[in-house]
């Protein structure tokens, strides 16, 4: 079954059709779901599509765009909720200095905390870096060693994403990979091996060819297991079992 590490039912373009279509992903052969948190309002609505559909679990976290609403009060019911029962990692946290809506030194600073924050709690942490290569790795080397994370929506280099998985961290391929001005997510691909591989969606967002443009759904994740196998030169059902294997493994799950 397919295994979508990183999702987001809870964004508003699902409010009128999110039951019709999560409760259609098992017959898709979508067996597992695990929702991000982006912002302090999304905890609440992450934590209640775990309660209410068996296959999707969560995380807990804050976007860097949206650290500006973190303070003291918010991160003590972070670290609450990040201890519920169907809560298996810390996300979707790190640097984006695209949008530069927060300031550097506050995303950095509430990186750190939220990295710090997984290791008390032995959970992996889901990271999103967008333009902030050097920084990332600066912060994951200083403080993420030993620590169990994806590189979501993978964007860089092919010898970054290598140094990533000396240091024992998986690589999340989602979309992107379909496109035709996707090389550098190709050679990654090419270059690393399938176990240190996971599939995503970022749904709504980065839905694959021959959607792209369009709303995004973990229903179309095969079409990304394919991009991938054409280029491992493997089967999809090969692509689909050892990512999956990974991804449980990865969120103990």
């Amino acid at each position: 079954m397919i295994f979508d590490t990183h999702a987001h039912y809870d964004d508003k373009q699902f409010d009128e059709d999110q039951e019709g279509i999560l409760g259609s992903m098992a017959a898709a052969g979508i067996g597992t779901i695990v929702n991000a948190s982006a912002t302090v309002e999304s905890w609440d609505k992450v934590l209640e599509l775990t309660e209410k559909y068996p296959q999707v679990y969560g995380m807990i976290g804050v976007h860097p765009d949206e650290v500006g609403a973190l303070d003291e009060e918010q991160f003590v019911r972070m670290t609450q909720l990040a201890q519920r029962d169907k809560i298996v990692a810390i996300g979707e946290i790190g640097l984006d200095y695209y949008w530069d809506t927060c300031s550097h030194e506050e995303q950095k600073k509430w990186f750190i905390r939220q990295l710090e924050l997984a290791r008390k709690l032995e959970l992996p942490v889901n990271i999103h870096s967008r333009e902030a290569a050097a920084d990332t790795m600066e912060i994951m080397r200083a403080h993420g060693q030993g620590m169990k994370a994806i590189i979501h929506c993978y964007s860089y280099s092919r010898e970054m994403a290598e140094e990533y998985v000396k240091m024992g961290y998986l690589i999340g391929v989602g979309g992107v990979v379909t496109f035709k001005n996707g090389k550098r997510l190709k050679e990654t691909v090419e270059a690393i091996g399938l176990e240190n591989i996971v599939l995503e969606t970022d749904c709504p967002y980065l839905a694959p060819e021959p959607y792209r443009g369009k709303r995004n759904s973990s229903l179309n994740l095969p079409y990304v297991a394919r991009a991938i196998a054409e280029i491992k030169g493997v089967s999809t059902e090969e692509v689909i079992e050892i990512t999956e294997r990974n991804a449980k493994v990865f969120y103990g799950i």
